[in-house]
């Protein structure tokens, strides 16, 4: 079977979404999302609820755990994986009091509408615009949300009616859709949370210094680089050895295959169709200055599969 095939639960083989542009759609939709991590009209909203804007973790916390409810820190940690415990508890255990997550619900809603509208100006009411939202919301809906928390938590919410909340709203699904996916890949390659960074850092996916701000300690980072060079993955140096790249190209390609029934369900021509579209947006977003040089996800330096041949795949930010 080629990549471009895949089978249904009858059988029957059908055309599919190539792995690589899976992974470009990730490419193309989490800035979308992340706008709501770093866009100054969203700490504004942070602020009027009374978390801290000094720097984005109090507000980062509750906006993505929001969907799950009052939860407390330990489930907040499972879902969330790379985090420190520790770090995770520092922000959660204090979250719900000052604001409860229907109100930050609500907050980051009214931030994402501000941002866009500052981000794209007339072109948040464009045609184009309308049209990308209603094929996201496609493959959206077509999430299969089963051992999927946070894809589950946000699929549950209801839907805004404005296009461009729409496009967002679909875009944070799917990503933690996939990410929710990546988690169950780090679990079967055997890799705990802190161990996935260690080995993220080994193969450059950003430097060591960037991890850190998942808050682990500096022993906890060791004790981790420990453990995978006595499994063979990286060196005392804590860079990635063949095996360790090997692994961690097993768990990228993992994550691509569970990501890929949502842009199954929409089809080639559509799917096709949304990268087309989301190109001009996804520009304008890297363009807006938000989002940090890196980050941790290694966008830009991780690939599994040769590049889709489109613009929207080449760039040389490496954030989120």
């Amino acid at each position: 079977m080629s990549q471009h095939e895949s089978e249904t639960g009858t059988g029957t083989v059908t055309a599919g979404v190539a792995p690589a542009r899976v992974r470009q759609l990730w490419h193309l939709l989490e800035p979308l999302h992340a706008v709501l991590y770093y866009a100054p009209e969203v700490f504004e909203e942070s602020e009027a609820l009374g978390y801290d804007t000094k720097e984005r973790w109090p507000s980062y916390f509750p906006l993505r755990a929001a969907p799950l409810g009052a939860v407390g820190a330990e489930r907040v940690a499972s879902a969330f994986y790379s985090f420190s415990p520790r770090m995770v508890a520092e922000h959660i255990d204090c979250a719900w009091s000052v604001a409860s997550p229907e109100a930050v619900l609500a907050a980051r809603l009214r931030g994402i509408d501000r941002a866009y509208r500052e981000i794209f100006g007339e072109r948040v009411d464009s045609p184009e615009l309308a049209e990308a939202a209603a094929l996201a919301r496609r493959a959206a809906e077509a999430v299969n949300s089963a051992g999927r928390p946070l894809a589950a938590a946000n699929a549950e919410l209801e839907w805004p009616t404005i296009p461009h909340l729409q496009l967002w709203h679909a875009a944070t699904i799917l990503r933690e859709h996939r990410g929710d996916g990546h988690l169950a890949a780090l679990l079967i390659a055997g890799l705990d949370p802190v161990e996935s960074l260690v080995s993220f850092a080994g193969i450059g996916a950003a430097s060591v210094e960037r991890f850190e701000s998942r808050g682990w300690s500096g022993e906890e980072w060791s004790a981790a680089r420990e453990r995978l060079t006595t499994r063979g993955l990286v060196d005392e140096d804590g860079t990635a050895t063949e095996a360790g790249r090997a692994l961690r190209h097993q768990v990228e390609q993992h994550t691509d295959q569970l990501a890929a029934a949502p842009w199954q369900s929409l089809g080639q021509t559509d799917t096709d169709r949304l990268v087309e579209l989301l190109g001009d947006f996804w520009v304008t977003v890297l363009s807006s200055g938000l989002l940090p040089s890196e980050t941790t996800l290694g966008i830009g330096k991780v690939s599994t599969a040769p590049v889709v041949n489109d613009r929207a795949c080449c760039s040389s930010h490496h954030w989120l």
